[in-house]
């Protein structure tokens, strides 16, 4: 099975096709905080650029983004720090 960085990359590319895609595992930041778990692989960052975030709201690009990564909250995902932009606004 693959590291769920690398799944989360792939699940956002297939749904977003982003320009710019950094996927970053910050689970050893929070060891011992609520959610961390002994294996890690659970609070990640995300910065993502893509044509599809065009007209949506920041809460709006938020619940797209949890709504392509159900899956691996489901299974032990348990924080993301997400920074979602148009390629008009990652330009400025």
């Amino acid at each position: 099975m693959t590291d769920r960085a690398t799944r989360i990359d792939t699940a956002l590319r297939q749904a977003f096709a982003p320009t710019l895609l950094q996927v970053t595992d910050d689970s050893a930041r929070h060891a011992g905080h609520a959610g961390a778990a002994p294996g890690g692989q659970t609070h990640y960052s995300v910065v993502m650029v893509a044509v599809a975030f065009t007209g949506l709201s920041r809460v709006a690009r938020s619940r797209a983004v949890h709504d392509a990564l159900v899956g691996e909250f489901a299974g032990g995902l348990h924080a993301l720090a997400l920074t979602l932009r148009t390629p008009e606004e990652a330009a400025r």
